[in-house]
């Protein structure tokens, strides 16, 4: 492969929005996404690297859209909590359907059907090798599931957050409607905030940045990019430190 056989990385944090989790559909989830997903998963892990994962909503229900529709904004915030709930749990099951063992642990108290989110406990899991989704973003209302990433990334004191989008980095424009948007290989912090580049909120960012967690945006669509990536590989999507 030309790359170490080392992972470069220890523990990472992948972040999917609900809406990767669509692929060509209108709505809800895809099989076939959620199957090369589960796929990519298992080839990091295999590789050595201990694997969370946050999921967003956004393919069943925005909280900040609904809002937008008339509904309360921590009502709508509390249902797009329980989407990604229903997300996670696809995810865990695709996940364990080709071998792997997987735990959800949820922000918002759900136990018959998940864990809570208790940190050590989180980190248990991880270091015994299994896949950890986390779900519910943050618990609490006006927190993206961005937000909630860069969190847990902190709490588990992952090497690495990885956004997976639909374009192969961040770009000066949206790639899919400016042909001279012009794709960063490497950014800091300061300047993704400076530039007010669409990459996660600013309260992510933040995160990130006072923790020190680099960031790499990634297109998941391109299968094999996750391993390159955890091996080392440095000319994969756009890294923020």
């Amino acid at each position: 492969m030309g790359m170490s056989t080392v992972p470069a990385y220890k523990r990472i944090l992948l972040k999917l929005s609900g809406e990767a989790l669509m692929g060509s559909l209108d709505y809800g989830i895809s099989s076939d996404v959620m199957m090369q997903l589960a796929h990519e998963i298992q080839t990091v892990s295999q590789a050595g690297v201990e694997v969370a994962v946050v999921v967003g909503g956004g393919n069943i229900f925005r909280g900040e859209g609904l809002a937008k529709g008339g509904i309360d904004r921590v009502t709508g915030d509390q249902m797009g909590m329980l989407a990604t709930v229903m997300n996670a749990l696809a995810i865990q099951d695709a996940i364990e359907r080709i071998g792997l063992n997987a735990r959800v642990m949820s922000a918002i108290r759900i136990n018959q059907v998940c864990e809570d989110f208790i940190r050590r406990r989180a980190v248990r899991h991880l270091e015994k090798g299994r896949i950890v989704v986390f779900a519910a973003g943050t618990g609490n209302p006006f927190f993206t599931t961005d937000s909630a990433a860069a969190l847990r990334a902190t709490e588990i004191e992952a090497d690495l957050v990885l956004k997976a989008t639909k374009v192969d980095g961040i770009y000066t424009a949206d790639p899919k409607k400016d042909p001279e948007a012009m794709r960063f290989s490497e950014l800091s912090y300061d300047e993704v905030l400076s530039r007010r580049l669409a990459v996660m909120d600013q309260t992510a960012i933040l995160l990130c940045r006072d923790h020190r967690i680099p960031l790499r945006v990634y297109n998941m669509t391109s299968p094999g990019e996750l391993l390159k990536i955890v091996q080392g590989a440095t000319d994969v999507g756009t890294l923020v430190h």
